[in-house]
């Protein structure tokens, strides 16, 4: 039996909880292992998700009007970084950043997305953090003085929280940017059920796979013996929530091993996994104001499908 890889992000003990619980559910933060990163760089390249592409055309349309609002020298903070490709469209809009301070909760991929960034933009200081940026947490010392506080939180990762969540995140955020900064978030917009349900439940099967690969995940850090297969995919619209639920379902009558200790699941048992909220745009600058923000410009694609919201402290409008 392969050894136990030691899992610093607390996947071990957030497995022995959820799995513990009624109802089932694991953090979807934990989807985001090198192997499951990688697989939602193949999500983002399918037609039926339309999340990535219409954000990052947003970001080349109008990242000259966002430049133009920040100022100069601004100091980027990304929170959930993953491959940073998206904020290389925002670091070659804005005019001379001074830092740049990608988040994330994947050490590995952070530091090597950093060192790319490093490479495309020699003359700016690239501090990668490697972090739960859902806890509490305090910026390293680069990002102290200067110009002001850019946070860029993109790929409507916001919605992944439950309002009540998002807006407390959305004042941690505040806390972090106090005390004039600046704050740019995509967020998806609620739309015919039949297309969101279609970007989280792909026909080829790379969603499904990416959310088996959490069982997976387990059996190569933590010497689990699940049968990712004997899990099948659930993407359901809950209207009445506007959100999209993403479930585990066992097909068959099944148990693992985990951490000592021994689940049983029938069929038809249920690992929550992920939910992700959709709002109009009044929606969400409402939940802005709730954080202390204020909501000073949002852009949207011709199809109404996302929008990308920029909002200011009061002492930065």
């Amino acid at each position: 039996m392969p050894q136990s890889r030691p899992a610093a992000d607390g996947f071990a003990e957030a497995m022995v909880a959820g799995l513990s619980g009624q109802p089932r559910a694991v953090p979807c933060r934990y989807l985001y292992d090198s192997e499951g990163l990688a697989l939602f760089e193949r999500i983002t390249e399918l037609d039926e998700y339309y999340l990535s592409r219409t954000e990052t055309a947003l970001l080349a349309a109008h990242g000259g009007d966002i430049a133009a609002r920040v100022g100069t020298g601004c100091r980027v903070v990304e929170f959930g970084a993953g491959s940073m490709a998206k904020s290389r469209l925002l670091l070659a809009a804005l005019e001379r950043p001074s830092t740049y301070v990608p988040i994330d909760i994947a050490a590995d991929a952070l530091t090597l997305a950093a060192r790319r960034v490093s490479r495309v933009f020699p003359g700016l200081t690239v501090t990668p953090l490697a972090a739960d940026f859902l806890r509490p947490l305090t910026l390293p010392p680069e990002v102290a003085g200067g110009g002001p506080v850019l946070e860029f939180f993109p790929g409507s990762t916001i919605g992944n929280l439950a309002p009540i969540e998002a807006r407390d995140f959305l004042r941690r955020a505040a806390r972090l940017a106090a005390p004039a900064g600046w704050l740019l978030v995509g967020v998806d917009l609620a739309k015919d059920p039949r297309v969101i349900e279609a970007a989280y439940d792909d026909v080829q099967g790379i969603t499904a796979a990416f959310v088996r690969n959490l069982l997976a995940r387990a059996n190569r850090d933590l010497s689990a013996d699940f049968d990712p297969e004997s899990f099948d995919h659930i993407a359901r619209w809950n209207a009445r929530e506007s959100r999209i639920e993403i479930h585990l379902v066992a097909n068959c009558r099944q148990s693992a091993s985990l951490a000592g200790r021994r689940f049983r699941f029938r069929r038809g048992d249920t690992i929550h996994v992920e939910d992700c909220y959709k709002y109009s745009v009044e929606q969400f600058r409402w939940l802005a104001r709730a954080a202390g923000w204020q909501p000073e410009a949002v852009w949207i694609d011709p199809a109404r499908l996302f929008s990308l919201h920029l909002l200011a402290l009061p002492g930065g409008a």
